[in-house]
């Protein structure tokens, strides 16, 4: 595992959450130093704050540390938006979600 190499993937999320520094840190209860520090690979990162940015983010462990992508990448990039989301819109994409699946199996029949 490079530390950098984890640090480039780490500022990566965050830019790909539009986030700077300062808020993406807050979201995962870490200081804005330490995550700059994360990311030019100054310090390496513990599984605690791993599992922070996962919880968060839903990105893998495995595409955190090694750069390796999830086989379902779809999977992700959908968990990545639904982690954006108020409940309230988290509701009405289940229900979308979960009327376009059995529409579509009996539509295949």
């Amino acid at each position: 595992m490079n530390d950098i190499e984890v640090g480039n993937r780490i500022r990566q999320i965050r830019k790909e959450f539009n986030m700077n520094r300062e808020t993406f840190s807050e979201m995962i209860d870490i200081s804005d130093v330490f995550l700059g520090q994360l990311e030019r690979g100054e310090r390496s990162l513990s599984t605690k704050t791993l599992i922070k940015i996962i919880n968060f983010t839903g990105y893998s462990s495995d595409f955190i540390l090694f750069g390796n992508e999830n086989s379902n990448n779809t999977i992700c990039k959908i968990n990545r938006i639904l982690t954006k989301c108020p409940d309230s819109t988290l509701d009405y994409f289940y229900k979308l979600i979960h009327n376009s699946f059995y529409f579509l199996k009996n539509f295949n029949k």
